[in-house]
């Protein structure tokens, strides 16, 4: 079926369903949407090979060694026969070059085949080999006729997509969507508009859109199909980038920000004389970009990277301080109740030699402590205030909050974060802290519209962490070093996984883990405590004040440890069935020890059975304390969807580019986006009309992409 010529003439060609295109109809065309998502020209031409076969390559016979990919013969046909009874019929040809020969088989369409197939005649087989009976065969091959057409036709590589049953039952295999495309490029080709604005395209030697996308599908060589790839992903990337670009600018532009010009007698006096240890050279940068967005007169948004036990809460509390010098209030938000309290005691305890209160508000505080939190932050008594959610609530308001920090922002969602810009008559200026280390290409693109500073470095004193991996039949091995430990005076936590799918028999290991231990450490020589997520707040909170009061000497406990506990004395980390931890949360709890000076230990358990991911994964943390290095290990194991959750899954609607693989591109598209900007802010030059048009295109095709933030 083909569309009607008057409507094309109001159609974009495009834009033009499925079922219009030559081969596909509205039986084909219903697979096509179901299967693929395919419901226009545009999608199609969108839907890209996922790898491809060197149809110019032949092997001899005598060549074929590899099971495991799809090769190309030439050679004749001799002893066609029909085999066994009429039900189970099989067709089979031997198939031989001056190398040797295989068996060719076929079990279906026999009828169909049979008279096609001719002794003699040159032939190219193309498919994967098996091996039957120790004999090399093929089942149903690729077979065509050689004659110059046909091997012109095969000179180039042929492209392979991926495909699904249902539409292979309608001949819709990779070869079936491969002739859809060749039907679709010659109508559509020149309807491919351009994108990029003629400099940019000239700079970077790229492709015009339209070679792109017929190169990308048939290429004839490896050097016109990398040139398509490259095209097709920059374009992905550039596009992204500059909507990141343009939330930071228009942030920059459009919101005026507080001017903090006066370093005055609350931070000096915190700097001179209170400070816990001298700050080290990645905290003095990171506060000098810090301070320099703080007095530029526009609004500050700028994620603060920093590894467990970095010194981010010290870089914080002078920021805080800043503010106050400068009239502000400030607050920090963090995702769950232990780790606002975690921020609560240290930096009371920090501030507390300067007579400054700090005010706390989570779910857990009662009405009756909340009314003078809420009247001492309204009146502007109140300086500090940490919290979770709660600062959220339209009943916390401040006299004037001039900044806003936002602790693990990643578990907070774009509307929580964005109430807290709502609590001045300009929003605040904000800083994100995130411990779980970003691998650049995904802060460049997840956080892209943020001004980002990193800690890379642990404060002096402090000795790397050592990680040791032992098996199941080591327990005795371990329980004796764990008593070593403790007669040193130190504590030991152990973890034990929480599987949220199976929250009864999470309770039932962690139990049957904790009596062992009881076994093992009797009382009252040895104190254990148990925490975990069944427990009742207070109970919990009561086992958690006697571990940091050294009135135990073994915590058990599921991730509800991952943050916010800080126990200088607590110097090993035992992660029982570590394989089933992810690398982030297992750096994460290794994070635990290693705050004081003693050297301290993570010691992994597993079982012997490990997958290829949980060797890689425990590996890793034995062979690194470096939690950059780790979290690209990570991006490499799981990918960045699953590291980033879906909250922004805008981003991740990339046909071809890999924040994984591809990070010199995130790079180089970031930088073109940045200096494109610069030049064009509003994309009003009539050479970036091109640009203009697709930028709007996007935020209309893609809700998700246009709310980025």
């Amino acid at each position: 079926m083909s569309l009607p010529l008057i409507l094309l003439s109001v159609v974009n060609l495009l834009d033009t369903s499925i079922e219009f295109l030559k081969g596909v109809g509205p039986k084909r065309a219903d697979l096509l949407r179901s299967e693929l998502q395919i419901f226009s020209f545009r999608d199609l031409l969108n839907y890209f090979p996922f790898r491809y076969i060197d149809r110019s390559q032949f092997l001899k016979i005598s060549e074929i060694h590899d099971l495991d990919r799809l090769i190309q013969i030439r050679g004749r046909l001799r002893g066609i026969e029909r085999v066994g009874k009429q039900r189970q019929q099989r067709l089979k040809a031997e198939f031989y070059d001056d190398s040797g020969s295989i068996e060719l088989v076929w079990f279906k369409g026999i009828r169909f085949i049979a008279p096609s197939l001719k002794p003699n005649v040159e032939y190219v087989i193309f498919g994967k080999p098996n091996l039957f009976q120790n004999r090399l065969s093929f089942a149903h091959p690729e077979l065509d006729v050689v004659t110059p057409e046909y091997l012109k036709k095969i000179s180039g590589w042929q492209p392979v997509y991926s495909t699904t049953e249902k539409l292979s039952g309608k001949s819709l295999n990779s070869r079936g969507i491969e002739k859809l495309l060749k039907n679709l490029l010659p109508q559509v080709l020149e309807q491919i508009p351009e994108t990029l604005n003629p400099e940019l395209h000239h700079r970077l030697k790229l492709l015009t859109r339209a070679a792109a996308y017929r190169h990308i599908h048939f290429p004839s060589d490896q050097e016109q199909l990398e040139k398509a790839r490259f095209r097709i992903k920059f374009e992905e990337l550039f596009f992204t980038q500059l909507r990141l670009q343009k939330i930071n600018l228009q942030h920059k532009l459009q919101y005026e920000g507080f001017v903090f010009t006066n370093v005055g007698e609350h931070f000096n006096s915190f700097y001179a004389n209170h400070l816990p240890f001298e700050l080290t050279g990645a905290q003095k940068r990171v506060m000098k970009e810090i301070r320099r967005d703080l007095g530029s007169g526009s609004h500050m948004n700028r994620l603060l990277q920093g590894d467990v036990g970095s010194g981010k809460t010290i870089v914080a509390v002078l920021c805080m301080l800043l503010a106050i010098d400068n009239g502000f209030q400030a607050c920090i938000m963090a995702p769950t109740e232990i780790l606002a309290q975690q921020h609560f005691q240290s930096i009371s305890e920090l501030l507390e030699p300067m007579g400054l209160k700090v005010g706390m508000l989570t779910g857990s505080v009662k009405k009756s402590e909340r009314k003078p939190i809420h009247e001492d932050l309204l009146s502007g008594a109140l300086k500090i205030v940490v919290g979770t959610h709660a600062l959220l609530e339209d009943t916390v308001k401040f006299k004037n909050l001039g900044l806003a920090i936002i602790d693990e922002q990643h578990r907070f969602g774009v509307a929580q974060r964005a109430k807290l810009w709502l609590k001045n008559r300009n929003p605040p200026h904000v800083l994100v802290m995130t411990a779980t280390p970003i691998p650049r290409t995904l802060a460049m693109t997840f956080y892209g519209d943020l001004d980002t500073s990193i800690i890379d470095e642990l404060p002096p004193g402090r000795k790397p962490i050592k990680t040791v991996h032992y098996f199941e039949n080591s327990r005795l091995k371990l329980n004796g070093f764990l008593k070593k430990e403790i007669e040193k005076g130190r504590q030991v936590y152990i973890v034990y996984p929480l599987i949220e799918e199976s929250e009864k028999l999470d309770y039932a290991d962690l139990m049957a883990g904790y009596e062992a231990i009881d076994r093992a450490f009797p009382k009252p020589k040895y104190q254990v405590s148990v925490v975990h997520g069944r427990m009742k707040s207070e109970d919990k909170e009561f086992e958690m004040q006697r571990f940091m009061k050294a009135q135990t000497d073994i915590m058990v406990a599921t991730t509800v440890i991952e943050v916010g506990v800080n126990v200088p004395n607590a110097s090993v980390m035992v992660i029982e069935s570590s394989e089933k931890f992810g690398l982030s949360q297992l750096h994460q709890l290794r994070g635990r020890v290693g705050r004081g000076a003693e050297q301290s230990y993570c010691i992994l358990m597993s079982g012997h059975k490990l997958s290829n991911d949980g060797k890689t994964r425990l590996k890793t943390m034995c062979s690194t304390n470096n939690g950059f290095e780790i979290a690209e290990v990570d991006l490499g194991l799981r990918g960045p969807g699953d590291i980033m959750g879906t909250q922004q899954s805008g981003l991740m609607d990339f046909k071809l580019a890999s924040l994984t693989a591809d990070g010199d591109l995130v790079k180089l598209s970031r930088h073109e986006a940045q200096v494109f900007l610069s030049d064009d802010p509003e994309m009003e030059k009539p050479e970036n009309k091109r640009v203009q048009i697709r930028y709007k295109q996007l935020e209309k095709e893609n809700p998700n992409w246009g709310r980025i933030s």
